[in-house]
């Protein structure tokens, strides 16, 4: 099977993947997942893999090839999978459960390798890009710094008690790194001592961003510099789209019916990918915010990935 240029793929409540060309808006592949709803999907960087966390597995597919059948499945989470992220050369993959655990996985062998207790439903983890740490946010409100070298907790903060952390993101320097909560809050930390081992979170910006949950957070990438962005996508139905620089509110997107669940930035930083309950995903444009592309489901759409890097 040849790939695309670009490649997204969405996960709906009717069970099945869905692989889209982002030009034509054609649904070219399918793959039905019966064993149980799909909370997040990630491709790995080269792109040859895509990862579907479910409850309480996660699977991992060829993006390359028309096979229906998961190339690896990892079991051990008790409960659903709401992480699920690479590191760089995607060797190792970590994962974040409501099972209250965070997950190291190594794709070459078998098993979990590392395990770290949150001691609450884990709804988010990042990856800091100096790949010595992870950042986890949880149902109790907490969010922590597990370090790698240390294999330890080496931070913990609350930004608000007992309102949960539904999502992170961190800047792909690493200077900053935002939670959103169930208040339509995001608070916003400049990471000191940059790429290091982090020592602590300075506050930098509190953002009221939503009047209800915001469900998915998404920093700007790399290529998109020096005009840093935050998107924020939220129950509202909205998506909002904030100048880092200040938090400027610089473009609301509207045109979505119901919950907007995920998003997924291009590798340029121009255009911007959504999944809502109103079974579509849509390719927006950041400048004019406009939508240029509706992909058309069947079911609520509730997660998405995109493909289309270097």
């Amino acid at each position: 099977m040849t790939q695309p240029s670009a490649t997204l793929v969405t996960a709906a409540y009717d069970h099945i993947i869905r692989f889209w060309e982002t030009k034509s808006g054609r649904c070219y592949r399918t793959i039905q997942y019966p064993d149980s709803h799909i909370n997040r999907l990630e491709i790995t960087p080269d792109r040859k893999y895509l990862a579907a966390a479910g409850n309480p597995h996660i699977r991992l597919f060829d993006v390359n090839s028309s096979r229906a059948e998961p190339v690896f499945s990892f079991e051990s989470h008790a409960g659903n999978v709401m992480a699920v992220g690479f590191e760089s050369n995607g060797n190792w993959m970590y994962s974040g459960s409501e099972d209250g655990t965070i997950k190291i996985w190594d794709l070459r062998a078998p098993g979990c390798q590392r395990e770290y207790e949150s001691r609450a439903a884990v709804n988010t983890v990042v990856l800091h890009p100096n790949e010595k740490e992870i950042i986890s946010g949880d149902q109790n409100g907490n969010i922590r710094v597990w370090d790698l070298t240390a294999n330890s907790c080496s931070c913990e903060l609350v930004p608000e008690v007992d309102t949960a952390i539904r999502s992170l993101s961190m800047m792909w320097d690493g200077s900053l790194v935002v939670a959103a909560n169930n208040n339509g809050t995001c608070y916003v930390w400049r990471l000191l001592r940059g790429t290091q081992i982090m020592s602590y979170f300075e506050p930098l910006h509190k953002l009221q961003a939503h009047g209800g949950y915001i469900l998915k957070c998404l920093l700007s990438p790399e290529l998109c510099d020096p005009q840093r962005y935050l998107a924020t996508a939220s129950a509202d139905c909205t998506v909002k789209i904030w100048n880092v620089d200040g938090f400027a509110l610089e473009r609301t997107l509207v045109g979505h019916q119901r919950w907007v669940w995920d998003c997924a930035f291009t590798a340029d930083g121009s255009g911007l990918i959504t999944a809502s309950s109103d079974a579509t995903a849509r390719m927006w444009s950041i400048a004019t915010g406009e939508p240029t592309k509706v992909f058309q489901g069947q079911k609520p759409t509730i997660c998405c990935a995109l493909g289309d890097g270097p």
